[in-house]
């Protein structure tokens, strides 16, 4: 399994923290910044993540975005073609959100949420797999709706 990471500056202490136990779980970890505290705009890393997961989602690839809230990043992830981003601040969301959405980006608030309920929607997310039957027809009708509005 492979993750791709990345955060503002209000998300980089949880990025580093989360990026060290995915590490330790031997997860191979792809970090797109930030690299320190200083500020940076979370659309920028947001849009580094989400192309990259969307490149590699056909190999199973999840990516993780942390910013202040969760909130903005999923926002700007979701406009990426393939994203289904989803911010969560508990494991019910984190669950669901595979199990019933497929999603393939994970949302964090570093604001928000301490380390540990942090470190425990992770696992939730990347261990939950999509349930597929009824919840595949739903994904289905999500991703026509992506297609209807983002023409090229």
């Amino acid at each position: 399994m492979r993750i791709i990471i990345g955060s503002d500056h209000g998300g980089f202490e949880m990025k580093e923290y989360i990026k060290k136990f995915l590490e330790k779980e031997g997860i191979e970890v792809k970090d797109y910044g930030a690299y320190s505290t200083d500020p940076v705009d979370y659309p920028d890393i947001a849009l580094l993540v989400a192309e990259a997961t969307a490149k590699e989602a056909s190999n199973g690839t999840l990516g993780i975005i942390i910013d202040g809230a969760g909130i903005a990043s999923a926002i700007c992830a979701n406009k990426v073609t393939g994203i289904r981003a989803a911010c969560c601040d508990n494991t019910f969301t984190a669950r669901n959100s595979k199990e019933h959405n497929d999603a393939n980006v994970l949302t964090l608030g570093g604001r928000v949420i301490g380390l540990g309920l942090a470190e425990e929607i992770v696992k939730m997310f990347i261990c939950t797999p999509f349930a597929g039957g009824r919840h595949g027809r739903r994904v289905e009708k999500m991703m026509n709706i992506e297609a209807k509005y983002h023409k090229a």
